[in-house]
């Protein structure tokens, strides 16, 4: 465990939360102190291994599986999330959500289908819409929820134009939901990542790709995971009780001059 321990006694669940960004953000709130539900779509074994990982580190996690962008998937999430927590030595409901899933979709405007347009907009909005709206009766008052943005709503990057779109609806949802949600004492924010290392991005193997995209940060470099994490845990804390929201660039400065 860390020296501080600012999420203990806490609840929390991250989708997608056993590979990439997910993955750091769930080892560093379990680290301090939380109960980290690990959400999986379809890689059990990733799962496993990151709820092993925060074991290791002296932490607490589950893993929670259910397949999203698909008919009733706010529902199956949920269920599975109950049925799993009730297996913990933990209360029931929830303090940190964070909408971390999503897929990519590397394609010009030209060449999006109707079905690849449905499928990025199933899983990166509609998904979080309806986990969050199923999940209200769950969440605590004083709890926290966190939308995984992107850097990409600020700048024009037509490659990946209708995966973009998906996170600039994102954002007027955590927007709105701050609004609603706040007599409750329920924080909602975004934090929006650039250019990060993960394990799931083919394209950081091309040498000029990788260099144009560390070169597009302040600091020279591509994101690690842990950046992003770190900022969560922050907006994920009563430290950030009176931030609500807001769209917070953790992009190392991607794009300042442009």
């Amino acid at each position: 465990m860390t020296a501080t321990a600012r999420h203990a006694g806490k609840t929390a669940l991250v989708t997608g939360g056993s590979r990439g960004i997910g993955r750091a953000i769930s080892r560093r709130l379990a680290r301090e102190g939380a109960l980290v539900a690990v959400h999986y779509g379809h890689d059990l074994t990733a799962a496993e291994r990151t709820v092993k990982e925060i074991e290791a580190d002296g932490g607490r996690a589950f893993p929670v599986h259910a397949e999203l962008g698909v008919p009733g998937d706010a529902d199956t999430l949920w269920s599975a999330f109950d049925r799993a927590l009730a297996q913990q030595d933990a209360p029931e409901g929830l303090d940190i959500l964070v909408n971390n899933a999503g897929i990519t979709l590397p394609r010009p405007f030209a060449q999006v289908t109707e079905a690849d347009y449905d499928r990025v907009f199933a899983i990166n909005t509609k998904a979080p819409f309806f986990i969050i709206q199923r999940g209200l009766d769950r969440l605590r008052d004083g709890g926290r929820i966190v939308n995984i943005s992107s850097v990409a709503t600020r700048v024009a990057f037509p490659p990946i134009v209708s995966y973009t779109m998906t996170k600039a609806a994102l954002d007027y949802l955590t927007l709105s939901l701050a609004q609603e949600l706040g007599p409750r004492g329920i924080t909602v924010n975004a934090v929006a990542p650039g250019y990060t290392e993960t394990e799931i991005n083919p394209t950081l193997a091309v040498p000029e790709i990788r260099r144009r995209y560390s070169e597009a940060s302040a600091f020279g470099r591509l994101g690690d995971p842990a950046d992003i994490a770190d900022v969560v845990s922050f907006v994920a804390s009563d430290d950030a009780r009176w931030v609500t929201g807001q769209w917070i660039d953790a992009s190392g400065g991607a794009h300042l001059g442009v």
